[in-house]
């Protein structure tokens, strides 16, 4: 059976980016109801469903950040200036996103709107950047050796990840640089721009279940390997489609990769589940 150190823990000393990250599942709740009492044709507040996507999936982000944070191998110091660095951008973001949306003025791109419409538009696209940047650094850490020392498994996947999150960002800037999500008549950057945060969240779920489970450590990174790979090959797919400007629904090439793709890190994700299943009826302790 693989041990597993009890250390580091899901989310420990990340008590304000975890609040930070449930600040925007509240947000998009508000935003919601909003949608729900006042309709999406009217203005003001014809855009609040764009802001229920926009800060429920921040704060999603920010959870999956805060839950993988002490597995980075930070220092004490550095850990804080990244945390409370994205806590502020974060929380101008939740301000631009959902204020702008509720005056009916698009937080990024601005036509006819005042001189401050225009500040918080072009503060918002400084923060965005700043988003990434920070991040990246965030990301160079998990591939230090320090990182995997802690939890070789779980740090693993989170490097997969970090890669996918990376490819994210790049397609929020291109987004920005369009001026819009549509390229041509049918490409939607969005897709591209949305999936691969996803991975923050799948990949090291499917590392926690490979820990708990009684395969052995080779295992453990073959499937880690699989589902990393065939997430970024998908996600690579996608973005290929939208730079071709048609639609990823369509029934082509490169969608159908994806999508066999995208299947390949489900299936690992099953295996992964069913290895725990099969650890617990065999009467094995569990760790993790």
């Amino acid at each position: 059976m693989v041990k597993v150190t009890d250390q580091p823990l899901w989310y420990k000393g990340e008590k304000w980016m975890l609040l930070t990250g449930l600040l925007g599942i509240v947000l998009a709740l508000a935003c919601g109801i909003g949608v729900l009492l006042l309709g999406t044709d009217e203005s003001p507040g014809s855009g609040m469903a764009k802001a229920v996507s926009f800060n429920v999936a921040l704060g999603i982000f920010l959870l999956s950040t805060a839950a993988v944070s002490p597995f980075s191998g930070m220092g004490r110091k550095s850990i804080a200036f990244f945390r409370w660095s994205y806590i502020a951008l974060a929380l101008f973001s939740y301000f631009a996103e959902t204020v702008q949306h509720v005056r009916g003025v698009n937080p990024r791109f601005v036509t006819d709107g005042s001189d401050l419409d225009q500040a918080i538009a072009d503060g918002f696209g400084i923060v965005a950047m700043l988003l990434a940047v920070f991040y990246l650094f965030f990301a160079a850490a998990f591939f230090r050796k320090r990182a995997y020392q802690l939890q070789p498994s779980i740090v693993l996947s989170v490097r997969y990840a970090m890669f996918a999150v990376m490819l994210s960002f790049i397609g929020g800037i291109c987004i920005s640089l369009n001026g819009g999500r549509f390229i041509g008549v049918e490409g939607n950057l969005i897709w591209f721009h949305g999936l691969g945060f996803h991975a923050l969240q799948l990949l090291p779920m499917m590392a926690w279940l490979v820990v708990k489970s009684a395969v052995t450590a080779r295992l453990q990174r073959k499937l880690i390997h699989i589902g990393g790979t065939a997430f970024i090959g998908g996600l690579l797919a996608i973005g290929l489609q939208t730079l071709l400007e048609r639609s990823i629904l369509e029934w082509s090439l490169l969608p159908l990769t994806a999508l066999a793709f995208f299947v390949v890190t489900m299936v690992s994700g099953v295996r992964a589940y069913l290895e725990v299943v099969r650890s617990r009826k065999n009467g094995r302790s569990l760790v993790g």
